[in-house]
């Protein structure tokens, strides 16, 4: 894998501080575990899916904060099991996941191993586009069109 010197963004740019961390975070992040897809499921829709084989949901915390959603997993007891081979990894996890502006979590389910959270991105009335009336003015017009006869 490459490794790549953001120190000249960081010179010559003001303001953009959150989003090179961001690409320099995504760099690094080198742990893969759990494995997890991000999906759209509409035009405003999303849907993460984590695959979380041997926890339970009682052993997920999810965490919806203002531009992050943290997903956390720790199993309660490791029991007293003689593996032979173990290859179904039940390590603690934490995976962070960044939020555009306005992305909610609408609801998590847990099912045959799978964590699925919608997300939602819902735009405040005020930031939505609107159409704006043109209105005439038609008693200016009348005069207008009055000079230029007379």
């Amino acid at each position: 894998m490459r490794t790549y010197d953001l120190s000249p963004f960081w010179r010559s740019t003001v303001g953009f501080d959150r989003l090179l961390d961001l690409v320099n975070d995504t760099m690094n992040d080198s742990d893969n575990y759990p494995l997890y897809d991000i999906e759209r499921t509409g035009e405003d829709q999303y849907q993460i899916s984590l695959a979380l084989a041997g926890f339970s949901p009682e052993e997920i915390i999810i965490t919806a904060e203002q531009s992050t959603l943290t997903v956390e997993g720790r199993k309660a007891n490791k029991g007293d099991h003689n593996y032979l081979y173990q290859g179904i990894s039940m390590r603690p996890f934490r995976r962070v996941f960044n939020l555009a502006d306005y992305v909610q979590v609408k609801d998590a389910t847990f099912d045959n191993g799978m964590l699925k959270i919608v997300l939602i991105r819902e735009l405040p009335e005020a930031m939505k586009p609107r159409r704006i009336a043109i209105e005439t003015a038609g008693n200016d017009n009348q005069q207008i069109e009055q000079k230029q006869a007379a």
